[in-house]
C-alpha cells in the first residue's frame, strides 16, 4: 500500500507541535511502542513493535470487553427481542470492523501512533480538537458509569450481609448508597488516580478479562438452570418500532468501542500491515460478539422485558454465584476508573499545553500541581454526578452516542480526507466507492449521536 503524506505541514495549525502529541492516550496495557524518531521512514519498518498477531487479538478483545456487557440484555429488550438484537449486532459489526481497518490505514499514511494524533494529522486542527474533547467527555462519562456500577453491586452485597429483605431501603446510615459509593471512591479510587504513571494497568486488564468471562458464564448458566424465584417478564419477539431498534445502538457502540486504543495496538505489532490487521480485528470482534450475544440472549430470555439496565441487579441478592460476579465487577471497575482518569487527564493536559504553546519539557515543574488539581476536580465531579444519577442506562446511552463518533464519524472523516488527499492524476475505480463509504460512516455515526443526545435532553425534560 502506497504511503500517503496527509496534512504533514503542522505549522499551519497555529499550535505548538510538541505539547499535546507527547500525551500517549488510551494506550493498551499490553502495548509497548517505541517513540517516533525523525529518521523513521515507515511505520512498518524494522523494530516497530513486539506484539504478535495472537497477542494483538487478545489485546483488542481485552479493550473491547468490559462492564458494558451488563447492559446488553436490556439492549436486546429495547431492540425487540433476540432476532432483532442479533440482526442489529451483526449489521453493525461490518461497520465496526471496517472502522478499525480504516484507522490502521490512516495511521500508516500519516505515520501517527495514537487515535487522536491520526485524526489531527489526517483531518486537521478543528476535527483533531473535537476528537480530543470527545475523548475527554467519553472517559468522563464512563467514569460516572463505573461509580454507578459500584453502587449498584454494593447495594446487593450489603443487602445480603445485613440480611435485609429484597427491595427494602431501610437500614443503618452506613449502608446508604451515597455513603458506600463515596467511601469506596475516596479510599480506593482516588489514591490510584493521582500517580503520574499507571503501571498497574496489566493487572487491571487481567482482572477485567476474568470478571467479564465469569459474568457471561454465570448469566448463561442461570438461563440453562434458572432459580425457581426468577420468573421472566414478557418475551418480546419483534421490535415495537424502528426507533426502538435504533435506541439499542448506543449500548452496542459502547460495548464494541475499542477504536481509540486500537491505533497503538496496530503500531505495536511486529508487522503492522493493514491486511494482517484486518484478520486481527475480525477475529477479535467475533470473539467479543460471542461474549456479548451470550450475555444479551441469555440475560434477556431469563428476565424478558423486566430485565434491569444492569442485568446483575435482576438476580436475587442472596445468590452466591452472582455475588462473586458482583465482586469481580467491582474490582474490575475500581482498577479501570484510574486508567480512564489518566486518559482523560492526558487529553486535557495536551489541549491546555498546546493552547499555551508550551512544550512538556519546559513545564515539568508545575506538572504535579496541575495533575493533582485535575484529578481532584475530575474525581469530585464524577462522584457527585454518580450519586444523583441512579440509572446506569441513561449514562451508557449518552456515552454510547459518543462511542458512535469514535466508531463511525472520525474513521469516516479520516477515510474521506485520506482519499481526497491522494494526488494521483488517474484515480482508481474504487476511489468514489471509498469516499461514499466514508460519507455513509459519518452519516450513520452522526445519526446515532444526534438521536442519543436528543433522547437524553428532551425525554428527561418532557418527563
Amino acid at each position: 500500500m502506497a504511503q500517503v503524506s496527509i496534512n504533514s505541514d503542522h505549522s499551519e495549525w497555529g499550535f505548538s507541535t510538541d505539547a499535546g502529541e507527547r500525551a500517549r492516550l488510551l494506550q493498551s496495557p499490553c502495548v509497548d511502542t517505541a517513540p517516533k524518531s525523525d529518521g523513521e521512514a515507515s511505520p512498518g519498518g524494522p523494530g516497530r513493535g513486539t506484539t504478535s498477531t495472537l497477542g494483538a487479538i487478545f489485546i483488542i478483545v481485552n479493550a473491547c470487553l468490559g462492564a458494558g456487557l451488563l447492559n446488553f440484555p436490556a439492549a436486546f429488550s429495547t431492540a425487540g427481542g433476540v432476532a432483532a438484537g442479533i440482526t442489529l449486532q451483526m449489521s453493525m459489526l461490518v461497520f465496526i470492523i471496517s472502522g478499525l481497518v480504516i484507522l490502521a490505514y490512516c495511521s500508516r499514511a500519516s505515520n501517527e501512533r495514537t487515535y487522536q494524533e491520526v485524526v489531527w494529522a489526517v483531518c486537521g486542527k478543528l476535527t483533531g480538537v473535537l476528537c480530543e474533547v470527545a475523548i475527554a467527555v467519553y472517559t468522563f462519562g464512563t467514569c460516572i458509569a463505573f461509580l454507578i456500577i459500584i453502587g449498584d453491586q454494593q447495594d446487593k452485597i450489603i443487602a445480603v450481609m445485613a440480611k435485609e429483605p429484597e427491595g427494602t431501603r431501610s437500614g443503618p446510615w452506613y449502608t446508604d448508597r451515597k455513603f458506600t459509593i463515596s467511601l469506596t471512591a475516596f479510599f480506593f479510587i482516588l489514591p490510584l488516580s493521582i500517580p503520574r504513571e499507571i503501571g498497574f494497568q496489566k493487572y487491571a486488564s487481567f482482572l477485567s478479562v476474568v470478571g467479564t468471562w465469569y459474568v457471561t458464564a454465570i448469566i448463561i448458566i442461570k438461563y440453562i438452570w434458572p432459580d425457581k424465584e426468577m420468573t421472566p417478564g414478557d418475551i418480546l419477539t419483534r421490535p415495537a418500532s424502528w426507533m426502538a431498534v435504533f435506541n439499542a445502538m448506543p449500548t452496542i457502540c459502547f460495548g464494541f468501542q475499542c477504536h481509540v486504543s486500537s491505533v497503538p495496538v496496530f503500531n505495536s505489532m511486529r508487522r503492522p500491515e493493514v491486511k494482517t490487521w484486518g484478520g486481527v480485528v475480525t477475529a477479535a470482534m467475533v470473539i467479543a460478539l460471542a461474549v456479548y450475544m451470550g450475555t444479551g440472549i441469555c440475560g434477556f430470555l431469563t428476565f424478558g422485558a423486566a430485565v434491569d439496565p444492569d442485568v446483575l441487579l435482576s438476580y436475587p441478592s442472596e445468590d452466591m454465584a452472582v455475588a462473586v460476579a458482583r465482586a469481580f465487577i467491582i474490582l474490575s471497575v475500581l482498577t479501570s476508573y484510574p486508567i480512564l482518569n489518566f486518559c482523560g487527564r492526558a487529553v486535557v493536559e495536551g489541549l491546555w499545553l498546546r493552547y499555551q504553546g508550551m512544550p512538556v519539557e519546559e513545564d515539568v515543574g508545575r506538572e504535579r500541581r496541575r495533575r493533582v488539581l485535575q484529578t481532584l476536580v475530575w474525581f469530585l465531579l464524577t462522584l457527585l454526578l454518580a450519586l444523583f444519577i441512579p440509572d446506569i442506562g441513561k449514562v451508557i446511552s449518552v456515552i454510547g452516542g459518543l462511542a458512535a463518533c469514535f466508531i463511525f464519524v472520525f474513521p469516516g472523516l479520516c477515510l474521506i480526507q485520506a482519499k481526497l488527499s491522494e494526488m494521483e492524476e488517474v484515480k482508481p475505480a474504487s476511489w468514489w466507492v471509498l469516499v461514499s463509504y466514508g460519507v455513509l460512516l459519518v452519516t450513520l455515526g452522526a445519526f446515532i449521536f444526534g438521536q442519543t443526545t436528543a433522547n437524553a435532553i428532551f425525554v428527561d425534560l418532557l418527563a
